[in-house]
């Protein structure tokens, strides 16, 4: 998996590329600690996830309500997969996506 971190102001866009599961989880998760320092916005664009498992949904419903507590997190560009992932799992309902 790899991240790609931009900051416009107080929005901080974190790409995520590759398989988001129980080895790289803690990676995203100290990515949106470090990265939303100071932020009001997150966005995660994840048009190049590939894979999602539940410890990979676990960390963006954290994010998610750390995000709703100071400002708002959206997911952008799931790919037919991921929409379906979120979908049956209920995040469709959860999660803000673009």
């Amino acid at each position: 998996m790899t991240i790609d971190a931009t900051r416009n102001g107080d929005q901080v866009t974190l790409a995520v590329s590759g398989r988001l599961d129980t080895l790289t989880a803690p990676t995203l998760k100290e990515a949106i600690e470090e990265h939303t320092q100071g932020a009001l916005h997150l966005v995660l664009d994840i048009k190049n996830l590939e894979y999602i498992s539940s410890a990979g949904l676990r960390v963006m419903l954290t994010a998610q309500r750390k995000m709703q507590k100071i400002g708002s997190m959206t997911v952008t560009n799931p790919n037919d997969e991921m929409k379906e992932i979120f979908k049956l799992t209920g995040f469709a309902t959860i999660l803000v996506i673009a």
